[in-house]
């Protein structure tokens, strides 16, 4: 997994030396012209070019799409859940949703012409796409070669749209030819929700039929079962206006059975030292660490307190808290909020807890520290960084998207709720709860709030979907007002604003959110 990491390094070095030499010559130039005959040439070549595909969402601070930071989609989109809350600053704005076009925090995950170390991820979808224009007119690959190249670059593709598109709503796309005369300024429009929907779809398709299955597939890398784990987003997505969507949900969470997926044992031990990696059963897609500046795990800096001094841990930066009201929404034996910490050791011997908060920082006055990894006591020789590897995409989540549709599809029946209560009591077991009833789930009130309760303690802090739970199901402004008590809560606040920069660069053509 290294290998292809640093080949990711030698792409973004190759680019480092595009980018100088146009400092020097200011005549415009366009680089698809120049390009080709110089790189790429050899399949290595290609295969690094793809590489770089990855960069995108790796975990890094700089430009990681899922870095185990602020400037990652985790904590901004629990922030706006009950999951995670803060304090001061841009972060409390986002947990208040109280944001405008102007937050450029939390707009630059779509577009930014203001920050210093990332452009957004909107031109990242550009570059899959001149990535794969590259891969089709090449005469050096075979076609199954390029297949499986294509493939992942589709993939990477259809992860950074769909992630995009559940954040913003419909995206700008370039097509390729505009991408071939970057030149010619040509302002594009916002796909149509049918269009983009159709974009991100034929992508994943083409992903999930031509990548290797999850055996074959090296640690880190895509499979078929990410890409129809991301079908499964998708499709859940649309359900508020289609419920057949529900029956392509099922039929996908039926196919992922057959890749040999397993929940793990433990919950806990999977995000602890030594809990992921290739041989834990329950992993669809993970980020495997790389120290030297690739891609790390800096979750612990992130969340533990000022003061903390406990369990052979230092103190960290305190970005964020979680909420008591979310410790509180947990049965007293669920093993899934081992990691939600209620108490701690300061660095003067005091124990801080909920009812001796900390003076004057009162740090667990809003809550306790959402810590999701397990104690790693090499965090602070590893320069901050913990060796355990974020895991974005569990099988757990096939069981509860499984549940949902079954109940929720136009032609449920007594038979598929008894099968989707099975689901949701076989996660339950594992996190040392006892069985629910048919009761619990016998309205679709019921069942939702049941679905909401689970996806929320089973995958706090992962990968932000909790967010997209909460609007698909209909309860996102509940929450924020009843839960979180913010009183900017409002429908609309589903999406988030498009940044100033998108909407003056798109010259009338790109229409802000409403309400913005």
């Amino acid at each position: 997994m290294k290998k292809m990491y640093y080949s990711i390094l030698y792409f973004v070095a190759l680019c480092s030396i595009f980018s100088m030499s146009s400092c020097v010559d200011l005549d415009p130039m366009d680089s698809s012209e120049i390009n080709p005959s110089i790189y790429p040439r050899t399949e290595e070549d290609m295969r690094s070019l793809v590489n770089g595909c990855y960069q995108s969402v790796r975990s890094s601070w700089f430009d990681g799409l899922f870095a185990t930071n602020e400037r990652g989609v985790t904590i901004v989109n629990d922030l706006t859940t009950e999951i995670l809350s803060c304090k001061a600053g841009w972060m409390k704005d986002v947990s208040d949703l109280n944001f405008f076009p102007t937050t450029n925090d939390l707009t630059r995950f779509y577009y930014s012409d203001t920050d210093a170390y990332s452009d957004g991820w909107l031109n990242d979808i550009s570059q899959c796409t001149s990535v794969l224009k590259q891969i089709e007119v090449c005469d050096f690959l075979s076609d199954e070669v390029k297949k499986e190249l294509m493939a992942e670059v589709r993939c990477a593709r259809g992860l950074l749209s769909y992630t995009l598109y559940d954040m913003f709503g419909p995206l700008v796309v370039a097509p390729i030819e505009l991408l071939e005369n970057p030149i010619v300024e040509q302002p594009l429009s916002r796909l149509s929700q049918e269009d983009m929907v159709k974009f991100i779809e034929d992508d994943l398709l083409y992903a999930s039929t031509n990548l290797p299955v999850p055996a074959d597939t090296e640690y880190g890398r895509f499979s078929q079962g990410l890409a129809k784990m991301l079908l499964i987003r998708l499709y859940l997505h649309e359900t508020p206006t289609n419920r057949e969507f529900y029956q392509k949900v099922e039929n996908l969470c039926r196919e992922m059975k057959d890749y040999g997926y397993s929940l793990a044992q433990s919950y806990t031990g999977m995000f602890e030292v030594g809990g992921s990696g290739k041989a834990n059963p329950e992993i669809i897609w993970a980020i495997p660490v790389v120290l030297e500046q690739v891609s790390w795990n800096d979750w612990h800096m992130s969340m533990l307190p000022t003061d903390f001094e406990d369990h052979g841990m230092e103190a960290g930066y305190e970005l964020v808290n979680s909420t008591w009201a979310f410790y509180d929404s947990f049965e007293p034996r669920d093993l899934r909020k081992t990691y939600l910490i209620a108490s701690y050791t300061n660095n003067k011997g005091e124990t801080v807890d909920r009812e001796h908060p900390g003076n004057p920082d009162k740090h667990l006055d809003v809550g306790p520290i959402p810590l999701k990894y397990g104690y790693d006591i090499n965090v602070v020789g590893n320069g901050g960084k913990s060796s355990i590897d974020p895991i974005i995409y569990r099988y757990a989540d096939v069981y509860l998207s499984l549940a949902e549709a079954l109940c929720r599809k136009p032609s449920s029946s007594v038979a598929d709720r008894q099968e989707a209560l099975g689901l949701i009591n076989d996660i339950r077991g594992r996190a040392g709860l006892g069985a629910l009833s048919d009761a619990d789930i016998a309205t679709d009130e019921l069942l939702i709030d049941v679905i909401l309760k689970e996806r929320s303690h089973e995958f706090w802090c992962e990968n932000g979907q909790y967010r997209a739970d909460l609007i698909r199901l209909g309860k996102f402004v509940e929450h924020a007002r009843n839960i979180k008590g913010t009183p900017y809560a409002a429908d609309y606040k589903s999406v988030y604003p498009l940044p100033l920069s998108a909407i003056n660069d798109g010259k009338g053509k790109v229409i802000q959110n409403p309400q913005y």
